[in-house]
């Protein structure tokens, strides 16, 4: 079976919250990553940093995770921004739209700077 790790760090000085992931974000990995990023909306935490730079695949059911949320994110003046996106995984982004609605960028000096 195909694996998802992530883990979750806390960028005090900027009060935003890095979620970084590795391996597979598929069906079967989802509602590990949901249960995460809905904990962190409950929490009040709506400055989001996903780095990809060690995703592997992501299905249309990992692409979901973060269209579920990017509305109430937004609505609370907060954002998901994407960095390291390996070339596969901006392609399947870029494919659908997605690069509309989400930044995406090659670092986590450009991912904080775009919550300024």
């Amino acid at each position: 079976m195909r694996k998802l790790n992530i883990i979750v760090d806390t960028l005090e000085e900027h009060n935003i919250t890095k979620v970084s992931v590795e391996g597979f974000l598929d069906a079967h990995t989802v509602p590990e990553m949901e249960k995460i990023i809905h904990n962190l909306i409950h929490e009040g935490k709506f400055r989001i940093i996903v780095d990809f730079s060690a995703l592997s695949y992501i299905s249309s059911a990992g692409l979901g995770v973060f269209m579920s949320v990017i509305g109430d994110v937004k609505n609370n003046n907060g954002d998901i921004i994407l960095m390291k996106m390996p070339p596969k995984i901006y392609k399947v982004f870029d494919l659908l739209g997605f690069t509309e609605i989400f930044s995406i960028v090659d670092d986590e000096e450009m991912a904080v700077n775009a919550f300024k």
